[in-house]
């Protein structure tokens, strides 16, 4: 899916407004682990996409940097990257891939690891979620933070919603829009499906639908198989406002936790 999406998830998504909203949360939890360090934290984000958390940490001065699976969406973050005229080393490499790519780096062990955009529900299988996570808890220094952002899916589970709301973008005359939807399957997984449709100046609507697959993962579970990968102190949220989390309305499960020593 994403290698083919790389190309738009830049228009998919408002990053003026997403950055503006998410930042405050990020900053004030990672600022947290200032006490006793030279400089701000050293911030991993994973799944990093187009590369715009990571960017905008650099632009506030802390040491980012940032791994995706997808080569497609490392080539555009490091654009960004250049763009922006900040120096993030960005690098691809999935989940359970990440200590083996930056044990070598200067920035390891990290600070902090961000886990955003509904990224872990990609995993499958229990047995890739218990990697990914040991892999997390590999790349954190003893007490660092992780914090990850999905979907609640003991709300998604149970309303069964379908559709999400629609996205729009435009530059210049040309138009694109972007649909959201879920199938849910009978083995218990999620097909997201995203439709593009794109015109240009004078042109009909072109469209191009892409899928792939998601495993729900509820609060209760998700907590415990932290634990068993090594961290404590875990803290639900609902929101990057930083409201309690509700499992019958909150949007978002937002959690953070700490590498235990």
């Amino acid at each position: 899916m994403y290698e083919t999406f790389s190309q738009n998830y830049d228009r998919f998504v408002n990053w003026q407004s997403r950055l503006a909203y998410e930042m405050p949360f990020i900053e004030q939890n990672l600022l947290g682990l200032a006490e006793g360090l030279r400089q701000k934290p050293r911030v991993l984000d994973t799944a990093c996409g187009t590369g715009q958390h990571a960017i905008a940490l650099a632009e506030r001065g802390y040491a980012a940097a940032g791994a995706d699976l997808v080569v497609e969406m490392i080539a555009q973050a490091q654009r960004n990257a250049s763009r922006a005229g900040v120096d993030v080393p960005f690098k691809a490499a999935g989940f359970g891939e990440l200590r083996k790519a930056y044990q070598d780096s200067a920035l390891f062990p990290f600070d902090g690891l961000l886990c955003l955009g509904n990224s872990l529900p990609h995993l499958l299988t229990e047995a890739d979620l218990k990697d990914a996570l040991r892999d997390f808890a590999a790349c954190l220094r003893p007490d660092g933070l992780l914090l990850i952002q999905n979907r609640n899916f003991d709300a998604v589970m149970s309303h069964r919603e379908r559709w999400m709301e629609p996205q729009s973008h435009r530059e210049g005359d040309s138009e694109w829009i972007f649909l959201r939807f879920y199938d849910y399957l009978p083995d218990g997984l999620i097909q997201f499906n995203v439709i593009t449709l794109q015109r240009g100046p004078g042109e009909g609507w072109q469209q191009e639908i892409s899928s792939t697959f998601l495993r729900p993962l509820f609060e209760k579970f998700l907590l415990q198989a932290l634990q068993d990968a090594g961290f404590k102190d875990m803290v639900c949220y609902g929101d990057m406002t930083g409201v309690s989390f509700n499992a019958e309305t909150s949007g978002n499960l937002i959690v953070t936790a700490r590498r235990a020593g």
